[in-house]
C-alpha cells in the first residue's frame, strides 16, 4: 500500500488500520445517520468554497444545506468584546441585505458573530455558522440555544467529526471556511491585534473582498477596522456600499 500510494509506511499502516476499524466504521455509520455529511465532490458542496486553495474535504452539517449553494453570501465577523455601538452597526447594515435574501455567514462566537446570527434570525433570514469543533461539543456553552435555533432555522457546519472537542488551532482553521463561503467579508469591529485579522488575511488570500465599518478613533474596537481601510478595505457605512460591489462583480463576471 505504501508503494502504491507513495505514503510513508507509518501513514499507510494508520490508513489501513482505520479502513478496517469496526468502531470507526460504526461511528461513521452513526454520523451518516444523524448528520448531513457533504464531501468536496458532492453537487451540494459550496461552489465558492471549492475555489479556495485548501477547501475542507468533508463538511458535517445540521440544518438547511441548500444555503451552501445560495448567493450572495456575506461573512460578518468582529471582536468578541464589542463596543456599545456594535449592535447598532449590525442592525444598520445587515437587515437590508437579509431582506433581499442574502446569506449571512459567521462563526457563532460571542460578540459580533452572535449579533450577526441573531439579527438575521430575528428577520427570518438565512444564516450559516461555522464551528471550531464537533457538534457534540458546542462552544461557547452560552450559545447552545443559538446553536439549536441555527440548526432549526439556518445551517451549522463543521469540518470536524461530531465527537471532536474544540481546540485553539481549530478556530484559525475554520476561519478560512467562513471567508471561503462568501464573496466578501465584513468586519464590524476589530482591535489592532484581533483574531479577526486572521480571517481577513484568509479572505484576501482567497481573492475575496474585504469591507470594514469605521468608528470613533478613540475606541480600541475600531482601530483594526481603520487599519484595514488604510490598507485598502472598502469603507462601509450603508448596505449599499456592499451591494454595489456585488453588483459590480456580477456585471464583470456574469
Amino acid at each position: 500500500m505504501n508503494r502504491l500510494y507513495h505514503l510513508p509506511l507509518n501513514n499507510a499502516s494508520l490508513l489501513y488500520n482505520d479502513l478496517h476499524s469496526e468502531p470507526l466504521i460504526e461511528q461513521i455509520e452513526t454520523d451518516l445517520h444523524n448528520y448531513h455529511v457533504i464531501t468536496l465532490l458532492d453537487n451540494n458542496f459550496s461552489p465558492l468554497l471549492k475555489t479556495i486553495k485548501d477547501p475542507p474535504f468533508v463538511l458535517y452539517a445540521l440544518g438547511n444545506i441548500s444555503l451552501l449553494t445560495q448567493a450572495p453570501a456575506l461573512s460578518v465577523i468582529g471582536t468578541r468584546k464589542p463596543s456599545r455601538e456594535a449592535m447598532g452597526k449590525v442592525r444598520t447594515i445587515i437587515p437590508p441585505l437579509v431582506r433581499q435574501g442574502w446569506v449571512i455567514v459567521s462563526g457563532m462566537a460571542i460578540g459580533i458573530d452572535r449579533f450577526a446570527h441573531e439579527v438575521t434570525l430575528s428577520l427570518s433570514g438565512h444564516t450559516i455558522a461555522v464551528l471550531g469543533g464537533g457538534f457534540q461539543y458546542i462552544y461557547p456553552k452560552e450559545n447552545i440555544r443559538l446553536y439549536q435555533e441555527l440548526t432549526e432555522r439556518g445551517l451549522v457546519l463543521s469540518e470536524y467529526p461530531p465527537t471532536t472537542p474544540p481546540a485553539r488551532h481549530h478556530f484559525p482553521e475554520r476561519n478560512r471556511i467562513i471567508s471561503g463561503l462568501s464573496f466578501g467579508t465584513l468586519v464590524i469591529e476589530a482591535t489592532e491585534k484581533s483574531g479577526t485579522l486572521i480571517t481577513v488575511d484568509q479572505a484576501l488570500e482567497q481573492g475575496r473582498d474585504v469591507f470594514a465599518v469605521p468608528g470613533s478613533p478613540l475606541m480600541e474596537q475600531t482601530r483594526g477596522c481603520h487599519k484595514m481601510i488604510q490598507d485598502g478595505a472598502k469603507l462601509v457605512i450603508h448596505e449599499e456600499d456592499i451591494r454595489e460591489e456585488w453588483e459590480r462583480l456580477q456585471n464583470t463576471y456574469g
